[in-house]
């Protein structure tokens, strides 16, 4: 029990397949851990409006999972996963299924969080656009650190040469992280 009231107060999934409950609404899938916790409703309508208004999905919370897009799905699973404000965010491809502009939106939801709310995120991906906005980068190489770069005073968009850079090194293809 303990360590369930750790996971649920301290901890965010985003999974790369979403892991939404079919039979509930996007905005039940949302508010899930804050009834689970016994917030007031006032309370979780207020926050997952302001979540879902913030990740753009706000005109799709009455509707189920199966009624909306990939894009859309991710969107709500990274909503649930950042809706109790975690101290530890865990990300496996949280942009794998988004567009562009969803995916900078997510990006930039998580940057905020790790800023104002002192969350650690702990981001797994092979997309060098969302590597770019991270603090430090670990790069992966047969299971082994290949090598670790910190981001400082940089600009995202020096940040992200530096990505490439390294991406060149490692002998991986430009544009994916590994």
């Amino acid at each position: 029990k303990d360590f369930a009231d750790f996971r649920r107060e301290n901890l965010g999934f985003i999974f790369q397949d979403f892991n939404l409950l079919d039979t509930l609404t996007i905005e039940e899938n949302i508010s899930l851990s804050l009834i689970i916790n016994k917030q007031n409703s006032a309370d979780i309508e207020k926050r997952v409006h302001a979540i879902a208004d913030k990740l753009g999905i706000k005109d799709i919370l009455s509707k189920f999972p199966y009624e909306v897009s990939g894009g859309q799905k991710q969107r709500c699973a990274c909503a649930r996963a950042l809706i109790n404000e975690p101290k530890l965010i865990l990300a496996d491809e949280p942009t794998g299924a988004l567009d562009s502009k969803s995916s900078r939106l997510l990006l930039e939801t998580m940057s905020d969080i790790n800023k104002k709310m002192q969350a650690t995120i702990l981001m797994v991906t092979h997309d060098s656009f969302s590597a770019s906005f991270c603090e430090r980068i670990l790069f992966l190489k047969d299971g082994k650190i290949f090598n670790e770069i910190f981001r400082g005073e940089k600009n995202r968009k020096d940040f992200f040469n530096e990505i490439l850079d390294i991406l060149t090194l490692l002998g991986g293809e430009v544009g994916n992280v590994r």
